[in-house]
């Protein structure tokens, strides 16, 4: 038996992977409900965007996992696979797939990893669309605009574009960190969002917040530069620190290396990407790091010196933050990219970037206490 080749798009399978969303919505939906069932639609619609915060950061570790352990492509076309909502329907197609190449891209374990990272995003996706409902019927007795949550349904839209093209373009390293990167965003969006029910303002002299805003900029590029790392398989490139390759400017070709219009292996004229570039790569991540740490460090010295309480708890909240970084990033390196701790990196880059958005969020309410 030889395995088919299934299209990339097949919508068949989309209503019961929607189905299969509204199931998975329902669990968390019916919590909330009940557990707010005598207060007001403010207290639901803020129980369920701290709910909808929580879920989407777990969504982005498995997103993680679902790339660390090469899964991206364990079920080829897109929504479905292999034509079917669930790796049960396609076993016959995957068994060939596996037979073929045991080690392949295609296999039972990573069909269900994949197609379990479809069923929670469809979830995510019921419960922002419900929050965007709820945002706009009781828009009157509302604490935040309800064009909030439609910005971000937008958002969870257009995140979920980026996975059906993650999959088609076959792991094309451009489109997959762009995925990575939405995930992070619609983090940030939920805990800002998040923040405007909760209304705790945060008094910040002027300085301090955009030095804030500057870090908060400097965590989103050197995101981006992770996930440019992660998606090109870089992270080895590098097996010594503080040094590479025994040397501290050894022989790159940042050319190749952030060619962003290619596919996954390839060079810029279709040939294998040269280990250089691999090194371009991993090292422009550690000089953003130091820039990063370098900005960050200054932000916690200047929380620090505040005279409010809270400031100061913020600078140890992100001085953790900031240790965790520190520590899973090297850990890649020195261990040779272990699953814990790639995770570990993944999950800091989001908890610090939501404890900036949070941070900054708080500190413009500031600017409002009337409202």
């Amino acid at each position: 038996m030889t395995a088919t080749t299934p299209p990339p798009y097949d919508l068949g399978p989309s209503a019961l992977l929607a189905l299969v969303g509204v199931l998975l919505a329902l669990v968390p939906l019916s919590w909330v409900t009940y557990r707010n069932r005598h207060g007001g639609p403010a207290a639901r619609h803020k129980a369920l965007t701290v709910l909808t915060l929580f879920l989407t950061f777990d969504l982005v570790l498995f997103g993680a996992f679902t790339r660390l352990t090469d899964s991206g492509l364990g079920c080829p076309d897109w929504p479905g696979c292999y034509g079917s909502a669930s790796p049960i329907g396609a076993h016959s197609d995957i068994h060939a797939a596996e037979t073929a190449l045991p080690t392949g891209p295609v296999t039972r374990v990573k069909a269900w990893i994949e197609m379990t990272h479809r069923y929670l995003a469809s979830g995510i996706g019921v419960l922002i669309t419900v929050l965007t409902l709820l945002a706009w019927r009781d828009r009157r007795h509302g604490t935040i605009s309800p064009w909030w949550p439609t910005f971000t349904w937008f958002w969870v839209c257009l995140q979920g574009a980026f996975g059906a093209l993650t999959v088609t373009m076959k792991l094309y390293p451009s489109i997959v960190t762009a995925h990575l990167l939405g995930g992070l965003g619609l983090v940030m969006l939920l805990a800002a969002q998040a923040q405007g029910y909760l209304r705790r303002p945060l008094a910040l002299p002027s300085r301090v917040r955009a030095l804030a805003w500057t870090v908060l900029v400097l965590t989103v590029l050197q995101a981006t530069l992770g996930g440019w790392v992660s998606t090109n398989y870089a992270v080895l490139a590098c097996a010594d620190v503080p040094t590479c390759q025994g040397a501290w400017w050894p022989p790159m070709d940042f050319h190749e290396g952030f060619t962003v219009v290619r596919e996954l292996g390839q060079g810029r004229d279709g040939g294998l990407l040269p280990f250089a570039a691999l090194t371009a790569i991993h090292m422009t991540h550690r000089l953003g790091a130091v820039v990063l740490v370098i900005a960050l460090a200054a932000l916690l010295w200047q929380l620090h010196r505040t005279h409010d309480p809270a400031g100061r708890r913020w600078a140890l909240a992100l001085g953790l933050a900031l240790l965790w970084q520190l520590a899973s990033g090297l850990s890649n390196v020195v261990l040779g990219w272990p699953m814990v701790a790639a995770l570990a990196h993944t999950g800091g880059a989001a908890a610090l970037l939501t404890l900036l958005t949070t941070m900054i969020t708080r500190a413009h309410q500031a600017d409002r206490p009337g409202r």
